[in-house]
């Protein structure tokens, strides 16, 4: 005899949640017509981060993928002009992952169409519902440690 799971219905909304996101993203991206993939976007979001380019294997790690999964979206990224290969100033042997001025603005326009869908998810939200969420959602994107500091 199996034991119901008290959680489950709770794990299959956030599931059909996370897909609805990424299926209102993908509209929003794909209305922008901005000949980026959704994993080229992250890559983008994630070169963004850094205050000095980084290199192929900073990117694999940061992304959580074997670094030739960043080759090919970098060379589609490059392909298009959003990135570029540039030398490391102190190591010949270094590539390091530059992003271009195509690349930020590319980059202003991703995180326009992610504001836009997320405004298309959390409009039956009142703003008192959405600061409850956000709550919740730091707790559970930051784990148990988050719960203990506060």
């Amino acid at each position: 005899m199996t034991t119901p799971d008290p959680d489950g219905p709770l794990a299959e909304q956030l599931l059909r949640l996370t897909r609805r996101m990424w299926r209102i993203q993908k509209h929003h991206l794909a209305a922008r017509d901005l000949g980026v993939t959704p994993a080229q976007s992250r890559l983008l979001r994630t070169l963004a981060h850094y205050d000095t380019p980084p290199r192929m294997a900073d990117l694999a790690e940061r992304l959580e993928v074997v670094p030739r999964a960043v080759t090919t979206l970098v060379d589609g990224l490059e392909a298009s002009g959003k990135v570029r290969r540039a030398p490391d100033p102190t190591n010949r042997r270094v590539t390091r992952i530059e992003i271009t001025d195509e690349g930020r603005e590319t980059l202003r326009e991703l995180r326009a169409a992610r504001r836009s869908a997320a405004e298309e998810i959390l409009a039956p939200l009142s703003q008192e519902q959405r600061e409850v969420l956000g709550g919740l959602l730091d707790t559970l994107v930051d784990g148990p440690a988050a719960a203990k500091r506060c």
